[in-house]
């Protein structure tokens, strides 16, 4: 068993997902759509040896949408164009599997894995909008369980693509006339309920054989889909008791699929609030608080629900009882929604606030944050961490500014890359065994 490495990404998200967020101070308007924010949040992620930069994604809006929903870069697009400008910094696409290809999905992340010499992961989504159907020619979403079915199809066809070339395939032998050798090529030939792809994808492997597989699930399906494919899980645990007993179901998964535990990580996204004093954090807080509308608020507390109109409700009943809604949705946070009103006993109105944004372990001097982050990784509550810019307009800059330093004093987190490393390497993970070169080696084993 290898030792465990304290993992850290970045969330780069424009204003992120608060309808409020752009009004703050600080905050840069415009985020999701330029270019000279992207680089610097890069920058900053690099310099401070993070293991990636994460970009999210959403196919579908409406007038009521968030605003960094409402304009933003595709996650593949602006990442390309990150990869030039970093050199150890990996970069993960939110890309969904419900309204997309997974040719056209092997291909682009293959690009980008072979344009930033390994550095590329993809966080895997089934999308949960009903009306991202409206976008793709589809007059109905998928119900909730069967967006993991096609999940499931969809990821181990890509991975065939992936291995469509073996990694000695080509000899460029000018002398010889040998671009590549033939029976290093190999069309997939799949056949399944879902998809039909005869392959081969028309580029190599690259350096670090696959992207790095990310998967956000938190529901039942959502679980079991990250035990048996996700290397990375981006998930929201709120305290450090409902993460550990995540965590250790994760990793039980993960074993009972035959797969080391070890080759997954758990990381909580968080949205922290640094400041030299508790009382000035605590003042950051109250003034991110005080952007928030009830209007907001509301809509926000709609998305989940597949935008369902709270409004109609009076505001200071007991949180109305939705029967069904928000199941086929995003079916972990609806249920987290309900059951906190219901423990709890609460108003919409009161829902709804703490539902905007709600108050972070997170937040404090730069050595309480880093104690907790310490804390939660020694006691197996997180692999790591993704750091959110909900709180706080300057929470990745706060963070690997005064966080970061300590961790690296501590020796609890890296000092320098390793400098010829891919994502795969940086984060503890094995490079995947191309499956025709496996084959082969069995042959050669078995002639022996």
């Amino acid at each position: 068993m290898t030792e465990r490495r304290l993992k850290l990404g970045a969330m780069l998200h424009g204003v992120g997902t608060g309808w409020d967020n752009w009004k703050h101070p600080d905050a840069v308007a415009d985020a999701g759509t330029n270019l000279e924010f992207y680089l610097e949040q890069a920058k900053q992620a690099e310099e401070a040896k993070l293991d990636f930069a994460f970009v999210a994604d959403s196919v579908y809006i409406t007038p009521d949408s968030t605003p960094h929903y409402l304009s933003r870069f595709e996650p593949l697009t602006i990442l390309s164009a990150l990869a030039m400008a970093t050199k150890h910094l990996g970069l993960v696409a939110t890309i969904t599997v419900s309204y997309t290809q997974p040719y056209t999905v092997a291909r682009q992340l293959a690009s980008l894995d072979h344009i930033s010499k390994g550095r590329a992961g993809w966080n895997v989504v089934t999308s949960f909008l009903e009306g991202t159907a409206a976008n793709y020619s589809q007059e109905e979403h998928y119900p909730h369980d069967l967006r993991y079915q096609i999940a499931d199809e969809f990821l181990e066809v890509t991975k065939g693509l992936w291995d469509s070339w073996e990694d000695d395939a080509f000899l460029r032998d000018k002398k010889a006339g040998t671009f590549y050798e033939r029976d290093k090529l190999h069309a997939l030939n799949h056949k399944g309920d879902f998809f039909s792809v005869k392959g081969p994808l028309n580029i190599s492997r690259s350096k670090q054989g696959q992207p790095v597989i990310f998967q956000a699930g938190m529901s039942e399906a959502g679980r079991d889909y990250a035990a048996r494919h996700a290397e990375g899980i981006f998930c929201g645990v709120g305290s450090i008791e409902n993460a550990k007993a995540y965590f250790k179901d994760i990793k039980q998964r993960t074993a009972a699929y035959g797969r080391d535990p070890n080759h997954i990580s758990v990381m909580p996204g968080i949205n922290p609030i640094i400041a030299p004093t508790e009382e000035e954090a605590e003042e950051k807080y109250q003034q991110r608080l005080s952007l928030i509308t009830l209007e907001s608020a509301l809509t926000s507390l709609g998305r989940p629900f597949n935008y369902y109109d709270f409004s109609k409700h009076d505001l200071d009943a007991p949180f109305p009882d939705l029967g069904d809604i928000g199941k086929e949705s995003i079916q972990s946070t609806t249920e987290k929604v309900v059951e906190m009103a219901k423990k709890r006993q609460m108003t919409l109105r009161e829902v709804a606030l703490e539902s905007a944004i709600p108050r972070t372990p997170f937040i404090g001097t730069p050595k309480k944050v880093a104690d907790l982050v310490q804390q939660w990784f020694e006691e197996e509550a997180a692999d790591g961490f993704i750091i959110g810019p909900e709180a706080s307009p300057s929470s990745l800059q706060d963070f690997t500014a005064h966080v970061v330093p300590i961790l690296q004093e501590r020796g609890v987190f890296r000092s320098e890359y390793d400098p010829a490393a891919t994502l795969r390497e940086n984060m503890g993970l094995p490079i995947p065994q191309n499956r025709y070169t496996e084959k082969r080696a069995a042959k050669v084993e078995v002639g022996r």
